[in-house]
């Protein structure tokens, strides 16, 4: 599909009014934001992505419309395995409840970059060695295996080599410097502890990218639709956080059903060339895991009420 320069620039301008609009007019003031908030933004970001479906569907055709809804279903639903690792970076670093939303707006937007760069990366490469795509497919059923399989237990994030390189290379606030992620004084420049969270956000979103990119190429190599449907999940990932950070360790079995769909998704990548999934079955086999898992850690820790992480 030709997507002309002109699209890019539409998409990449709404994606910046959207981001400068929910920065400016919703967070201007650091504030707490409340779940009955971060509901309604995250409802506001969902029917957005619907809308811009609806577009696909009218000026691409069917079968682009289903790539777009089912990668964007993958991206959401793999960005709530990101939700767990962004509470514990919170709680690690004890960043503190007012300024959570100006690391995940900085981090969604260095996310952006990130993931434009390796789709771009990933489609040239799939164009150029059609074999890869066999590569991404072993890596996902890999990946998929492995999240059944082994526990890595919880992740020490202060002693990420990337944080203690920034440690070693800069002075740290001994507190947070309100907002701010560094400081000068008396010419000496400081970084806060919540550009070192900033830090670990980038690094979670870059690993989290290594499978869900791959995942989606799955579906789709049209690099617009994979661009667009990843955007989408990643813009309402703050709001997300903020809407499930109460209940989102109930969540207990929501990992099986991001394996299993990395594992499908990594199935119908390495049969591409044998039998070619239909679209709007990796659309139901993805909302039926997902769902499913979701609905049943519910049911199973209903007694449990909710969890707050702690900040």
């Amino acid at each position: 599909m030709e997507v002309s320069l002109w699209m890019w620039g539409t998409f990449s301008a709404l994606v910046l009014a959207i981001l400068a609009f929910d920065l400016g007019l919703f967070h201007k003031e650091h504030k707490i934001i409340t779940e009955k908030e971060a509901l309604k933004l995250s409802a506001f970001y969902v029917a957005l992505a619907m809308l811009f479906a609806g577009w696909v569907f009218w000026y691409f055709g069917n079968d682009k419309g289903l790539e777009f809804l089912t990668g964007y279903v993958i991206e959401w639903s793999l960005s709530l395995d990101n939700i767990f690792v962004i509470a514990l970076i919170f709680s690690a670093f004890a960043v503190p409840p007012q300024y959570q939303h100006r690391v995940l707006f900085w981090g969604i937007l260095g996310a952006l970059v990130m993931r434009l760069v390796m789709i771009v990366a990933g489609s040239a490469l799939i164009m150029e060695f059609r074999w890869i795509v066999y590569v991404f497919g072993a890596f996902l059923i890999f990946t998929g295996a492995k999240m059944l399989f082994v526990d890595d237990g919880p992740a020490k994030v202060e002693e990420n080599w990337v944080v203690r390189l920034v440690r070693k290379r800069f002075p740290v606030t001994e507190g947070y410097e309100q907002e701010k992620f560094w400081v000068r004084r008396n010419g000496v420049l400081f970084v806060t502890p919540l550009f070192l969270a900033l830090i670990m956000v980038e690094i979670t979103d870059l690993v989290f990218a290594v499978d869900s990119i791959p995942a989606i190429f799955a579906i789709t190599t049209d690099p617009f639709i994979v661009y667009t449907s990843n955007v989408f999940a990643i813009l309402g990932l703050r709001a997300l956080y903020f809407a499930l950070a109460g209940v989102i360790r109930r969540f207990k079995y929501l990992k099986i059903g991001l394996a299993l769909v990395l594992v499908v998704v990594g199935v119908k990548m390495v049969m591409v060339d044998i039998w070619k999934m239909p679209t709007v079955l990796a659309l139901g086999i993805t909302v039926t895991l997902i769902g499913g898992s979701i609905l049943y850690s519910l049911y199973k820790t209903r007694d449990q009420g909710q969890i707050r992480p702690s900040v």
